[in-house]
């Protein structure tokens, strides 16, 4: 093999491509397709996240209100409503709810892929490009997040696509519409997650490259017409939801709107990243998200990491922009003391791509052929030893496993599961031999997640949903009767979604409020309003005696009663905190 020279002239895409190189181009999309689409429309949402972006997603389609989010009768200001409309238009589409939820996230990864494949075609050739995309596809991260519905897919394809064009323009450029587009696409990002200005820190290392005149550095000079053009698109992305919200808000000027306002736009930025309330982690957090969670390709960074530092010292501004933007957004988060793996998750592309024209190289080493081997291995064995030990000797981890999510009869198709992927990557290890370490674990990470897409996440979905409990609800108080929630988590409306409606109190209101809440609703008809609530939530105003268990679900037990259960100190409404220390602190229910 020819190792493609990382200081050769970029290659230009006005050259065509061979029908060889356009036949591996789609064999990878379709590869892509496969592993990471493997198993959407076989389950439901499970938490933390997933029901919460669904439930706002299936009230934007129940209400119609697609510009305020709402999670029940709450106004939801945690993220704009960017990717649960993406959520809802894919229900539109396809009229599926379990292919709808999942639906952004896949061709948010996929498009992911395709830009950093692009990328890497445009400066080093069609064979470093594929690299990038493969050494993206195999890191554990990215094709975890990609086979759930949560935003950061979706939010890491947007900053991608703005990284894609100011890179375009900074590189090989000047081209402004790839200028404008990426600015376009950091304005997605905004009202996505609000972190898409984080693309434009690629200012920083091109101004520097352009000063110092490192090779491959673009003169993008232009008029300050064609600039304020980039300010422009970025602010029409943002326009797209700020403009119709503010009308919106000076048309129904109320406390609600404004505590709306000032929660997404103050409380979560600004005050959530200088004083965070959850998600606490050390400094070095970060650098311990890069050795495991970018596995595979972080064992590889030993091997570039002395070749980018070459590169550098030779002036290439092909790798300084894409590496100084990784730095800048790690230690963005790590100034913060709230810090999430997902997080950093929009860098991973970068650094994908600077890593790609030294892979093939690096594969040749022996010692990164006995690591990617070693680590292979290692998982092989971890997964065949935890299947054959669970089935012949139910360990306690085991056993806490199966309460936890209650699999009951199915934990020993997942044990299977576990055996059958092990067995599937250690084979893959035995085929390619250290030689082809790099295609090893290709395969042996391909076969474990459609293993996991097609076999395992559906079966723990369907062991830890609440059908049952719901379908236990329905039996028992029949389709004439009223029903509230209580201490409620977003996954139990999402399961009555379709069969009966629900009443809630809030979400963020602490607890004993909403029971006061339901009680004064059930007074007003109490013979046919029933409650199903959290069981530590009921002492002392709800006689478990009188109440009727509804089993397990979402690691608590519910329990469902009607007025007569409730002790008659509190049927005015006036409930104590009871057994629960902290009423309104949420993440006991997590």
């Amino acid at each position: 093999m020819v190792t493609p020279d990382p200081a050769a002239p970029a290659a230009s895409p006005a050259h065509p491509a061979s029908s060889r190189q356009r036949w591996q181009r789609w064999l990878l999309m379709l590869g892509a397709l496969i592993v990471l689409g493997a198993g959407i429309g076989l389950r439901g949402p499970t938490p933390s996240d997933e029901p919460r972006f669904a439930l706002v997603a299936h009230q934007m389609v129940e209400s119609g209100n697609w510009l305020i989010p709402h999670r029940g009768t709450d106004w939801y200001a945690d993220k704009p409503p960017t990717f649960m409309a993406m959520q809802a238009f894919s229900y539109v589409v396809t009229g599926n709810w379990w292919i709808a939820f999942l639906l952004p996230s896949l061709l948010g990864s996929l498009g992911t892929l395709w830009l950093i494949y692009d990328l890497g075609r445009r400066f080093w050739g069609h064979r470093v490009g594929m690299y990038a995309a493969l050494g993206l596809l195999c890191t554990v991260q990215f094709v975890f997040q990609a086979k759930r519905g949560q935003i950061d897919p979706t939010v890491t394809f947007f900053i991608t696509l703005a990284n894609y064009g100011l890179l375009r323009h900074f590189l090989s450029g000047p081209d402004w519409r790839a200028f404008w587009l990426g600015c376009f696409a950091a304005g997605l990002g905004v009202i996505t997650k609000g972190v898409g200005f984080l693309a434009f820190l690629m200012f920083l290392p091109w101004v520097y490259a352009c000063r110092h005149q490192w090779p491959h550095a673009a003169d993008a000079r232009g008029s300050l017409a064609r600039w304020l053009g980039g300010f422009v698109a970025f602010m029409a992305a943002i326009a797209l939801w700020i403009v119709p919200l503010l009308l919106y808000v000076q048309a129904h000027d109320t406390a609600t709107t404004r505590a709306y306002l000032a929660d997404i736009f103050l409380n979560q930025t600004v005050h959530r990243y200088v004083h965070p309330w959850n998600s606490f982690n050390p400094p070095w957090f970060y650098l311990e998200v890069i050795f495991t969670s970018w596995l595979p390709l972080s064992l590889a960074l030993p091997a570039v990491a002395p070749a980018w530092r070459q590169r550098l010292r030779g002036r290439d501004a092909r790798f300084l922009l894409p590496l100084t933007w990784v730095v800048l957004v790690i230690v963005f988060f790590s100034l913060t003391r709230a810090k999430r793996d997902v997080y950093i998750m929009p860098a991973l592309p970068m650094l994908a791509l600077c890593a790609a024209p030294l892979l093939e190289d690096a594969l040749q080493r022996r010692w990164l052929q006995w690591a990617v081997a070693g680590f292979m291995t290692v998982l092989a064995v971890m997964l065949l030893g935890a299947g054959v030990d669970a089935l012949l000797f139910r360990p306690a981890f085991a056993a806490r496993l199966v309460a936890t999510h209650q699999l009951g009869n199915d934990a020993t198709s997942l044990w299977s599961m576990f055996i059958v992927a092990g067995a599937l990557v250690l084979l893959g290890v035995a085929a390619f031999r250290l030689q082809r370490a790099g295609l090893a674990a290709l395969g042996g990470l391909a076969a474990i997640w459609l293993s996991w897409g097609l076999w395992g996440a559906p079966l723990l979905a369907k062991a830890s949903s609440p059908a049952r409990v719901v379908r236990r609800v329905e039996s028992t108080i029949g389709p004439q009767a009223e029903l509230a929630l209580v201490a409620w988590k977003e996954e139990i409306p999402l399961a009555f979604s379709g069969s009966m409606p629900v009443q809630d109190f809030g979400f963020e209101r602490p607890w004993h409020r909403q029971l006061a809440s339901a009680i004064v609703w059930q007074r007003g008809d109490p013979a046919h309003r029933w409650v199903l609530i959290m069981a530590d939530v009921m002492a002392p105003c709800v006689n478990r005696a009188d109440a009727r268990d509804m089993g397990m679900t979402s690691g608590q037990d519910w329990q469902l009663f009607r007025f007569d259960a409730v002790a008659p100190a509190c049927r005015s409404g006036d409930v104590p905190r009871g057994k629960v220390e902290d009423w309104g602190d949420r993440e006991q229910l997590h």
